[in-house]
């Protein structure tokens, strides 16, 4: 547990021998918030206001790093990017923890992780899938691409392109380009029916401009309970935005 305002850093190890990280801020009601590819928690969650808006609604916030960014472990290992990886370190952050009533949050890939946790058996109260749409769940295969012509030589992407400003982003979290290339083989896809089954509350966030892994709008529609909510910003912006941060805090709050 933390005070309000202190951020602490504690690691665990995953069950593969991995050493995984995690931070915190706040104190009450658990909610794990898992970040994106190419970031981390800090850059996530932590810079932006986003956990401080949260923890004040009176919520003990857990951002864990995932393996190959952060603080995190970043094996070159193929055999350490197995299918479903990070939803096994999702799992095993939250046995470690003993968590039993606690909510579910995550940004484009940390969206995606949160669909595969919950395929995968993990029963959050209320979920929040933000930076993500239908298709980036149950088709994987064009966004894994798009981020290996990224990572095969990042300074060979016109200026301006999706793949150049990626690069980029990339560059300023400094993360390992090989451990990242590896992470792409453990994707899997979510079939529509299993996502058709996700009967809790869940929130489907996404920026006014974002449509890198397809609609928002259709994954809301396709879930027994969900809500959709819009905040300004394309996909690498809206993170970026104090709205993003509110408008999970006002979800898990009400």
């Amino acid at each position: 547990m933390t005070n309000s305002s202190e951020v602490v850093t504690d690691r665990f190890t995953a069950p593969d021998g991995v050493d995984l990280a995690w931070h915190e801020l706040g104190e009450g009601r658990p909610v794990v918030l898992i970040h994106g590819y190419f970031s981390d928690a800090r850059t996530n969650w932590i810079r932006y206001g986003h956990a401080a808006a949260i923890a004040a609604e009176g919520f003990r916030v857990i951002m864990p790093d995932l393996r190959a960014h952060g603080s995190s472990g970043k094996p070159h290992d193929p055999a350490a990017y197995p299918p479903d990886i990070l939803a096994d370190d999702g799992l095993a952050l939250i046995a470690h923890l003993g968590l039993t009533d606690y909510d579910l949050g995550g940004y484009s890939l940390g969206g995606r992780t949160i669909a595969r946790m919950l395929a995968r058996g993990a029963a959050p109260r209320r979920a929040i899938i933000s930076g993500m749409g239908l298709t980036g769940l149950t088709s994987t295969g064009n966004r894994a691409d798009h981020f290996r012509r990224v990572l095969t030589d990042l300074d060979a992407h016109p200026r301006g392109s999706p793949e150049f400003m990626a690069a980029a982003f990339l560059k300023t979290t400094g993360g390992d380009p090989i451990a990242l290339l590896r992470l792409l083989d453990s994707f899997v896809d979510t079939p529509r029916e299993v996502l058709a089954g996700f009967d809790l509350p869940l929130l489907v966030l996404a920026g006014a401009d974002d449509d890198d892994n397809g609609s928002a709008q259709d994954l809301a529609e396709l879930l027994p309970q969900g809500e959709r909510a819009i905040v300004p910003g394309n996909h690498m912006s809206a993170v970026t935005k104090p709205e993003l941060g509110a408008a999970i805090a006002r979800f898990l709050a009400a």
